[in-house]
């Protein structure tokens, strides 16, 4: 197996967990997310994967849900305001 064909399997297994533990509304809201800020999706991505291995998560998550894991991945970044004289 070369790089390329291990990394598509790799993102093929993602996909399938992100399937099985998001709500069809909650998929959809990353992958719009991913298009707009892939950064804030990856690291969506990774505490998802992280939830999900650790056994903290039950049931699946909704859009709701999403959008507070969204929320608070994104005040982590730095912030800053333009001032006009």
């Amino acid at each position: 197996m070369n790089e390329f064909q291990k990394m598509k399997q790799i993102e093929e297994m993602k996909k399938k967990i992100l399937v099985t533990i998001l709500s069809k509304e909650a998929y959809e809201r990353l992958a719009r997310v991913r298009v707009a800020n892939p950064e804030l999706a990856n690291q969506a991505d990774l505490y998802l994967f992280q939830i999900y291995q650790s056994g903290k998560l039950s049931g699946r998550v909704s859009d709701e849900q999403m959008k507070e894991i969204l929320r608070a991945l994104s005040s982590d970044t730095t912030s800053f305001s333009i001032r006009r004289k």
